[in-house]
């Protein structure tokens, strides 16, 4: 117990009581249904007004979950020198490979040591 104003108040912390879920909920349902201004989010979280702030991780999940079209065209531009680089490694890539180049490739003279 405790004195408060000079009134003895009993409870567990002298005055404050502890209420159970659905006292909690009566009481919102309640505020919501006599007051007669709209009452907005008395006493429950709701989704439109959650974080102000985007951050990386929402920003994270919103990018890789999001809904793709697989039937619409997906279409890709390159820079001149990213296709200069693409052009260069298409060429290499399917490139014309014969015995001859082979052979040539691997019984080239070899010489080591300093260069004059």
């Amino acid at each position: 117990m405790s004195e408060i104003n000079g009134e003895v108040k009993t409870g567990v912390f002298g005055g404050i009581i502890f209420v159970d879920e659905t006292q909690q909920n009566k009481t919102i349902e309640n505020a919501e249904t006599i007051s007669e201004e709209p009452v907005v989010n008395v006493g429950t979280i709701r989704g439109n007004n959650l974080p102000a702030k985007v951050g990386f991780w929402q920003k994270f999940k919103a990018f890789w979950l999001q809904e793709i079209d697989w039937n619409k065209e997906i279409k890709v531009e390159l820079t001149p020198k990213q296709q200069k680089i693409e052009n260069e490694i298409n060429e290499f890539l399917h490139q014309e490979i014969t015995w001859e180049k082979v052979h040539n490739f691997l019984f080239q003279e070899v010489k080591f040591g300093k260069r004059k």
